[in-house]
């Protein structure tokens, strides 16, 4: 089991991505969540915007923000 934490950083917030998987012996994915919080530049405390099954949803994020610019982080940080 695989864990894996990506930090998503903005002007105020961040958002935190945790994405956990699970792969059997031949690397075949089994289990794939991942878990994304919105977190304050000056706390420690996060806040849940979602899970998604779909792998890779870190990275998604990652390229919709850089494509997107503020408008979909923005997106994401007022959920």
């Amino acid at each position: 089991m695989a864990i894996r934490i990506t930090t998503i950083r903005g002007l105020h917030v961040d958002i935190v991505v945790e994405e956990f998987d699970d792969r059997d012996a031949a690397g075949h994915l089994n289990a794939y969540v991942a878990i994304i919080y919105k977190q304050a530049k000056n706390s420690s405390s996060k806040t849940l915007i979602g899970r998604s099954r779909l792998p890779d949803a870190a990275s998604e994020i990652r390229r919709e923000i850089k494509s997107g610019g503020l408008q979909a982080f923005r997106r994401l940080a007022h959920v």
